[in-house]
């Protein structure tokens, strides 16, 4: 699920650039359907916030933001939960991203309109 990974250098004095580099997950919309408006706002709290480098749907599904500073982090999380309604709740290594179906915007056999359901 969404949260912040920590990672911390172990010789921040060889390497102050990256003393933090901590990476902060979000969670994927329904059916992975994001309006431009949210992009362009992920895109812009990132560079703002963290290092502008992005990783879209990793190996867990969620976006990735790679890279930021520890002072940020409480920040980030301000912003996306309140200005931009997403969740950031973690679960562990136990549970990977719930997803649900794409519905018939991209699933021929999908026996339910998910997208009218969510939109």
């Amino acid at each position: 699920g969404g949260g912040v990974i920590g990672r911390y250098c172990d010789q921040p004095e060889k390497f102050p650039g990256v003393a933090h580099f901590h990476t902060v997950r979000v969670n994927q919309p329904g059916g992975k359907f994001y309006t431009t408006e949210y992009l362009k706002n992920l895109c812009d709290l990132w560079d703002f916030r963290g290092s502008g480098l992005t990783n879209m749907h990793g190996s867990t599904g969620d976006i990735v933001l790679l890279g930021t500073q520890t002072p940020q982090l409480e920040e980030i999380f301000f912003e996306l939960t309140h200005k931009y309604n997403q969740d950031l709740g973690g679960s562990g290594s136990n549970l990977r991203t719930p997803s649900d179906c794409v519905g018939q915007a991209r699933c021929e056999w999908a026996c339910y309109d998910t997208q009218d359901l969510c939109y």
